[in-house]
């Protein structure tokens, strides 16, 4: 596939040829994503980082064979030269223009002080358990990624950050207290995204913060919880939509909020949907017909900018129909018209999608044109 700069290369000298934008324009217009295109990673710079992370898993995996024949201060400052080689190291290279292994080097730091986490406890019988070595874990790369001003270091504490919040919210080890202290953690991540510029890293918060909506809601009461995150990430949606340009200044995730809040309002009018069940109730059908105006007003709303919003939306229309069909239809139905309108329903899904599909890619008229 060719890359996105050959594509705007090629689609430039096309403009310039139909006489819709003037030669020095499309010179500029190419200089310009030539130039965002060498500052991104390459497939080297990719390489390094997968290198860097596979190194860092070759670490926590020495340290959890418990090593007994190396002395335990060997072992410690073995692990703390590592680190210290690390972020040094890559400090070093940054400042000789060498980006990517910079950030393999730091990445492997991080990984060497999740490492000395485990094995110093682990030596020496400190009190704790597994999550609260993580949470130190993360704060000490959100630390390194502000100091350092890395992305994937950013990016590698919100995953740390999205670990404990599931470890600790599925009371995978133990029974333990509500994770609420994520929403202020999430936040401190979020900050250092703007300082490191890491647009992924925020792109992983937001969907930690909808699994953080759904874990609260099954810890406490869904339906009257999930109808918030649903209300929430709905309004979230509208202001992204009426008013892209401010939003995206505040987010700065390339206008991509819309389909975050389409997956929260999808998490929690689904949720409600579950908890409630009961095709004798009307707050289903209630339910069902609000998820349902969502998904066809965010495909009208936003679904000619983001493709990936219209397959989420169909998506979400596809498992909407399945619980209307489990709730509500199933006892009107045999198996076998069950199949059949199955079938109907899934060609009609497939014509409008086909049909869609061709309206988002045709192009807009200019203002006071006619068709």
């Amino acid at each position: 596939m060719a890359s996105y700069s050959s594509r705007v290369r090629a689609d430039a000298a096309r403009w310039v040829a139909l006489g819709l934008v003037e030669p020095k324009v499309a010179e500029a217009i190419v200089a310009d994503v030539d130039a965002r295109d060498r500052r991104s990673l390459s497939f080297g710079s990719i390489l390094a980082i997968m290198a860097a992370l596979l190194f860092g898993a070759a670490i926590l995996l020495f340290v959890a064979s418990n090593w007994e024949a190396i002395p335990r201060l060997a072992r410690v400052g073995a692990l703390f030269s590592v680190i210290f080689a690390g972020y040094v190291g890559g400090a070093a290279l940054k400042l000789v223009d060498h980006g990517a292994l910079a950030e393999a080097l730091w990445l492997i730091a991080a990984a060497a002080f999740g490492g000395s986490i485990a094995l110093i406890g682990q030596m020496y019988h400190l009190s704790g358990d597994e999550t609260q070595a993580i949470l130190v874990w993360c704060a000490g790369t959100t630390i390194a990624a502000a100091a350092l001003r890395s992305g994937p270091l950013t990016m590698a504490a919100a995953a740390l950050g999205a670990a404990w919040l599931f470890f600790v919210g599925v009371s995978f080890w133990r029974s333990a207290p509500f994770p609420h202290a994520y929403i202020a953690l999430a936040a401190v991540i979020w900050l250092v995204s703007y300082w490191t510029r890491s647009a992924a890293a925020r792109h992983l918060l937001l969907l930690s913060l909808v699994f953080y909506g759904t874990l609260l809601a099954a810890d406490t009461q869904i339906t009257r919880v999930a109808p918030v995150l649903a209300a929430v990430s709905a309004l979230l949606f509208g202001l992204a939509v009426a008013m892209p340009a401010a939003v995206d200044r505040i987010a700065r995730i390339d206008g991509l909020l819309p389909v975050h809040a389409l997956i929260g309002f999808l998490t929690g009018i689904m949720m409600t949907q579950i908890d409630i069940g009961d095709s004798a109730d009307t707050g289903f059908a209630v339910a069902a017909a609000i998820a349902l105006a969502g998904i066809v007003a965010a495909v009208v709303l936003a679904g000619r900018e983001s493709r990936g919003l219209r397959w989420i939306a169909y998506t979400g229309f596809a498992i909407e129909l399945c619980l209307i069909y489990a709730v509500m239809v199933q006892d009107m139905l045999g198996t076998a018209g069950f199949f059949l309108a199955a079938g109907v329903i899934l060609g009609l899904l497939a014509f409008a999608i086909i049909r869609i599909e061709k309206r988002m890619k045709a192009p807009r008229l200019p203002q006071g044109a006619t068709a």
